[in-house]
């Protein structure tokens, strides 16, 4: 869990700075357009709200509170992967070393508790 804290942690650094970056040198609006007028920039907008879909199942999927959930998905899609890191290295320290919470939440123990059941 130690390798997933660190590169949570470097990821968070990473679009820290890439978004300092782009709100210090960049224009929204002047390079939004050129991504949008280029072939591989929709490549690269579409691939990235899929991958945010993805993620953002996985994150509704753990959090307990709706609220939760609608304030992390929301955040994710307007400042991308650096909420990701943030909610990654969030869960990874709430796990506690135990992968099982970090990957199910608030769902481990009934998942857990319906597949000791259906055992039986």
């Amino acid at each position: 869990m130690k390798i997933a804290k660190i590169l949570a942690w470097l990821g968070l650094i990473a679009m820290t700075i890439a978004l300092l970056n782009g709100f210090i040198n960049g224009s929204f609006t002047e390079d939004g357009s050129m991504i949008i007028n280029n072939p591989w920039g929709i490549v690269s907008l579409v691939d990235l709200y899929v991958g945010f879909i993805l993620f953002a199942m996985w994150m509704g999927f753990r959090e307990k509170s709706l609220l939760h959930s609608i304030l992390w998905i929301t955040s994710l899609m307007v400042l991308g992967f650096f909420i990701g890191s943030l909610y990654v290295l969030v869960s990874l320290y709430k796990s506690q070393n135990d992968w099982l919470t970090f990957f199910l939440g608030s769902r481990k123990e009934s998942l857990l508790n319906s597949q000791n059941s259906v055992s039986k």
